[in-house]
């Protein structure tokens, strides 16, 4: 396995419940191989025209980058809101084993 094979997704969840639902479900899945959870954390952005500061929780998910579009789907199934924060990071570099037990517990679909 090679590091180019993976990616880390960032996600932003509302609460803690939906973070802790979407990490669970993609683990569950296979989509995932772990996911942390991280926050709260302050966002600030603009929506709709309107600065908005928000309490969010992070979502770091590490996945195979060819599971990429399959936990795109999935999150967006899952989340509440109307365009959730999807972002892959490609891995650079990690340690064979840790990407040897992502390779073993993240599924390819067909």
């Amino acid at each position: 396995m090679n590091a180019d094979e993976f990616i880390a997704v960032l996600v932003t969840a509302g609460s803690g419940d939906e973070a802790e639902r979407i990490a669970a479900t993609v683990v569950d899945e296979q989509l995932a191989a772990c996911v942390n959870i991280v926050g709260p954390i302050r966002s600030i952005y603009t929506w709709a025209g309107k600065l908005q500061h928000d309490n969010e929780m992070l979502l770091i998910i590490k996945t195979r980058a060819a599971l990429f579009s399959a936990l795109e789907q999935r999150v967006r199934q899952l989340h509440s809101y109307q365009t959730p924060e999807i972002i892959a990071l490609a891995l650079n570099a990690a340690s064979q084993p840790y990407l040897d037990w992502l390779g073993s517990t993240t599924k390819l679909r067909s």
